[in-house]
């Protein structure tokens, strides 16, 4: 079962790597610089999160490198770098995306809860968005943990359950299909990307990142929480486009402003 529900992910993300198809045109140095400042524009938090500048010669594995933005900011700043992504597109993409600018890295395809490296080979493992959408997403934090050098960081990106984003798949797709007594878990399940995607709540979360020494939590609003980006083709509705007109952004960011779907965690080994 775990098998086949992990096929469904390759398949899903293989069609085309997160922001693919809204994001990049080709695949010159100019299509990725767009791709990359669209990126950064709709989640600026990326860049504060990550700290690019700060890995120079350090060893750094990426975890679900997508369309290669990220990966491409580690290797600007020097980065000695890794990186793995379960689908072929995705290495391929990246790979093309740091010929394009004369950078290099050691891309593979592979499995997030089975890592193809020894014990303490990293200073930092990153993963943004990624580690929800594996199966068994508790292997692959201990994975993270394994690979990690002692005193090693993880900042790892996942979904928070008690966010804005879920509450409107949930009065969509439970509410107004009669179905009030689906869970958020479900939802996110059904409807959010990939075939099985999980959401945590913090306590979850620290339970999942318990073998670290020192972890650190903190959830964000971002532009789905506060629909101010274009929805997925799935979810595009003329109630959608009624509710983004009338959506109180400014009494979610003063009140709500702990029910964002961005987990962001940075946790030292």
């Amino acid at each position: 079962m775990i098998l086949d529900n992990k096929q469904k992910v390759h398949d899903f993300w293989n069609q085309a790597s997160c922001g693919e198809v809204l994001y990049l045109d080709g695949c010159s140095q100019v299509d990725y610089y767009k791709q990359a400042a669209s990126r950064y524009e709709l989640e600026p938090i990326i860049q504060d999160f990550a700290e690019f500048h700060l890995y120079r010669d350090k060893d750094v594995l990426e975890i679900g490198v997508g369309l290669g933005a990220d990966h491409q900011q580690f290797a600007e700043a020097g980065a000695k770098l890794k990186g793995i992504d379960l689908t072929e597109r995705a290495v391929s993409h990246t790979l093309t995306r740091l010929n394009a600018f004369g950078f290099d890295s050691d891309i593979q395809q592979a499995d997030a809860e089975h890592l193809p490296y020894s014990n303490a080979t990293f200073d930092l493992v990153y993963a943004w968005g990624v580690l929800h959408h594996t199966p068994d997403t508790a292997r692959a934090i201990m994975e993270v943990c394994r690979v990690l050098k002692p005193g090693g960081e993880a900042k790892i990106m996942i979904y928070h359950k008690y966010s804005m984003v879920g509450y409107l798949l949930w009065v969509r797709y439970a509410l107004l299909k009669l179905r009030p007594f689906t869970s958020l878990t479900a939802i996110y399940e059904r409807y959010l990307e990939s075939p099985g995607t999980k959401a945590y709540s913090v306590r979850e979360a620290k339970r999942l990142f318990r073998s670290f020494a020192c972890v650190e939590i903190k959830t964000s609003l971002m532009h789905g929480d506060l629909l101010d980006s274009e929805a997925g083709q799935r979810h595009r509705s003329g109630l959608l486009t009624i509710a983004k007109r009338i959506w109180p952004r400014w009494l979610i960011k003063r009140c709500f402003k702990s029910h964002g779907l961005f987990m962001l965690i940075r946790a030292i080994k």
